[in-house]
């Protein structure tokens, strides 16, 4: 299992302590600290089934600086996404071959209970 966590956000710790108390190994990826590649981006999005617009964290001052109000491409988004790693929506968990936002926590359950 593998978290892209933030540690300053309560949700990312909320989810993180989910999965560890269900005793998972779990690789905790500090997305802001190891910023994704444009293939790991499309790997999330295929493994959530999600289109990139679907995972911007609008309430972000660079997303409201930024891109509030424009219409983006799927690839344009990923590019935001690379240049500014606080615009993805957080927690992101994967196990296998599918993966949930942890939004909110018990989002996690959906994989733990596969």
């Amino acid at each position: 299992m593998k978290i892209y966590h933030n540690p300053r956000c309560s949700k990312s710790r909320k989810t993180l302590t989910l999965i560890e108390e269900h005793n998972c190994e779990i690789e905790i990826i500090k997305y802001l600290d190891q910023p994704l590649t444009i293939a790991e981006i499309y790997d999330l999005l295929k493994k959530l089934d999600m289109e990139a617009k679907d995972i911007i964290r609008r309430g972000e001052a660079i997303y409201k600086e930024h891109y509030k109000g424009k219409i983006l491409s799927n690839n344009e988004w990923i590019e935001a996404m690379i240049k500014y790693p606080k615009l993805i929506e957080r927690p992101i968990v994967i196990l296998g071959d599918k993966a949930v936002l942890g939004r909110p926590p018990e989002n996690v359950l959906k994989l733990l209970n596969q």
